[in-house]
């Protein structure tokens, strides 16, 4: 849009406008049908594309075309480099260490994919899906008994991380992504996901912790009463003792007090 705006070309709203997801857009502006999407979407509409039409791609194998046609013919294409965000690899990494499947399902063809995960350190690949293939794909690991985390910021994401077990959508992403995901992470960092993996972790294993030790509490309680060596006192002491006990080990989760500047 800012090169188009830059050639002196200003944006025209179209008199109608129709979206296939995965594929393109068709609409019409003053009476001529402009497409723009894939070549599986030029195909369905019987534009011949001879296999692209930007080979030429100056230096940028890794990009996904956009072809774009005007009445049914073939104008060119547009060829769509996303760039990695900076944390994500060290993301991947860490998800690693937590022992924690990564699978990396977009739309991108074959060779972008395998671009960005060989780049990630991402073993899983699965790429040229519709929103349909994705939606697909979760329900099939959560059948099996998986706990899918699906994170996505995208229209196409959108079935994928409603059908999760958790959805986990961007801040920065599309409306209908973060209305379908059940946790939105606020901007666009993708650390806050291993932070909240991580918090998520940490309290599940001082509940179990608490669970644990209230339970052998009661045990003890329960131990000594029948041998006649509990007396009131002491009960009331052990009771206080352990729940006071139970309190400060929860209260390990309350984040660090900031340091106050003078």
């Amino acid at each position: 849009m800012a090169h188009a705006r830059a050639r002196g070309r200003p944006a025209i709203e179209p008199d109608r406008f129709a979206y296939t997801p995965g594929r393109g857009i068709a609409a019409e502006i003053a009476g001529t049908t402009v497409l723009v999407g894939n070549q599986a979407w030029m195909a369905d509409r019987g534009i011949v594309t001879d296999g692209g039409a930007g080979n030429d791609r100056d230096g940028a194998p890794a990009a996904s075309e956009i072809l774009v046609a005007r009445d049914g013919h073939l104008l060119g294409g547009i060829a769509v480099a996303d760039t990695v965000r900076p944390e994500a690899q060290h993301v991947i990494a860490v998800l690693g260490r937590m022992g924690i499947r990564t699978i990396l399902l977009t739309g991108d063809t074959r060779a972008v994919a395998d671009a960005v995960a060989s780049g990630l350190g991402i073993r899983e690949v699965e790429a040229d899906l519709l929103p349909e293939d994705k939606l697909q794909r979760v329900n099939g690991l959560v059948a099996a008994g998986r706990t899918v985390a699906m994170v996505g910021d995208g229209i196409n994401d959108a079935p994928a991380l409603a059908a999760a077990s958790v959805g986990v959508g961007m801040g920065s992403g599309t409306d209908v992504a973060r209305e379908s995901a059940d946790v939105v992470l606020l901007g666009n960092d993708l650390a806050r996901f291993v932070d909240t993996l991580a918090l998520a972790r940490r309290t599940r294993r001082i509940i179990w912790q608490n669970f644990a030790g209230t339970l052998a509490v009661d045990a003890l309680g329960v131990g000594l009463a029948a041998f006649g060596l509990l007396g009131p006192l002491f009960a009331a002491f052990i009771h206080v003792a352990s729940e006071l006990t139970f309190i400060l080990n929860s209260a390990r989760l309350l984040p660090p007090p900031r340091p106050v500047s003078k």
